[in-house]
């Protein structure tokens, strides 16, 4: 048996409004919202970073076990804005965690399921028995060129999961696991580019559509699993659209994928997306209920999953919900948006 032990998110408190971007470049507020189902984003503190976030969103995870942190044997973090281009965020992370030297460590990088690919690692490692728990996080503050309509929606977040291999501890259960990969171009950014460039409209039906439906349906034939025996769903939510719509292709309800749009008030939180919209989930999840789990990264590819929560899920300690986040928010303006995260024009 493998699964979830622990969760953590965190989600900065600074916001910037839509029509507060739209206004700088004289765009029509209305459209730009009915297009991406989007009212408002998070934006890192000056003193932000996927590091930073990282680490609180580990804090809440161990703040809600009761495990000994010093027999994590593995830490994985997948991030496309880690803090150094050569250093990884991981061996930091566990230093600052205070979880010794005996762990495996390294960044992973695959556009917005770099958090995802770091979880497979870890369920792998806890099913071997090569490590008893694994840390897997997802983090990212995302880049836009300023004035692209990923301006919108590119946000901050992390979210962390302590995956293990007693029964006694977890909290959801592994059912299945499924990944689809290709060479998809749609979204890249070469070294030294501040900001990505992508494909415009090329990035919906060829590669988030095609590669999160394909992986999903595959993880449901795998795992012998039809919509209504799933009570919950969490895709990656480049805007609030695409997930809602991917659910409707694959005959899921609205009511299974309302916890989605998390993102129109925090926008896209990128390797952090998916596993942020897990986290909201558990956060009020009862044992017997079935979660689906489903990532997307740009380059592209897709990670799937199929848990079970279990009766463990009651035994967790009180920690810091997806929603508290969400609500506890202060708003900024355009100048200081840009304050914080050094916004360049033309990516200088």
């Amino acid at each position: 048996m493998v699964g979830i032990v622990s969760y953590g998110a965190y989600i900065p408190t600074y916001r910037i409004k839509v029509e507060d971007i739209a206004s700088v470049y004289g765009k029509e507020t209305g459209s730009i919202k009915r297009e991406l189902l989007i009212e408002e984003k998070s934006v890192p503190g000056i003193d932000e970073d996927s590091l930073t976030m990282s680490f609180e969103s580990s804090l809440n995870a161990l703040r809600r076990c009761h495990i000994d942190k010093g027999k994590i044997g593995a830490v994985y973090s997948g991030s496309e804005s880690p803090v150094y281009a050569v250093k990884p965020n991981a061996s930091i992370l566990g230093e600052a965690l205070g979880i010794g030297n005996d762990y495996t460590s390294a960044d992973i990088e695959f556009a917005c399921k770099a958090g995802t690919a770091a979880m497979q690692m870890c369920f792998a490692l806890a099913k071997s028995g090569f490590a008893e728990y694994g840390l897997a996080v997802g983090t990212d503050t995302s880049q836009s060129s300023p004035g692209d309509i990923l301006e919108y929606t590119a946000s901050a977040g992390a979210a962390s999961m302590i995956i293990g291999n007693k029964e006694s501890e977890i909290i959801a259960d592994l059912e299945a696991m499924q990944s689809v990969s290709s060479d998809t171009p749609d979204f890249w950014r070469r070294n030294l580019q501040k900001y990505p460039s992508h494909a415009e409209r090329f990035t919906g039906m060829p590669a988030y559509f095609k590669h999160l439906v394909d992986c999903t349906r595959k993880l449901m034939d795998k795992a012998k699993v039809k919509q209504e025996e799933i009570d919950y769903v969490a895709f990656h939510t480049p805007n609030g659209k695409f997930p809602m719509r991917a659910g409707e292709i694959l005959g899921f309800p609205d009511k299974k994928m309302e916890d989605n749009l998390i993102v129109s008030k925090i926008g896209n939180t990128y390797s952090a997306a998916s596993m942020l919209v897990f986290t909201q989930i558990l956060d009020r999840a009862e044992p017997g209920q079935r979660i689906l789990l489903t990532s997307f990264g740009s380059g592209a590819g897709s990670d799937s999953f199929l848990f079970s929560v279990t009766e463990n899920i009651r035994k967790l300690r009180k920690a810091r919900t997806t929603q508290s986040y969400i609500d506890d928010r202060e708003y900024i303006d355009y100048g200081k948006y840009c304050k914080f995260t050094r916004l360049v024009a033309n990516g200088q």
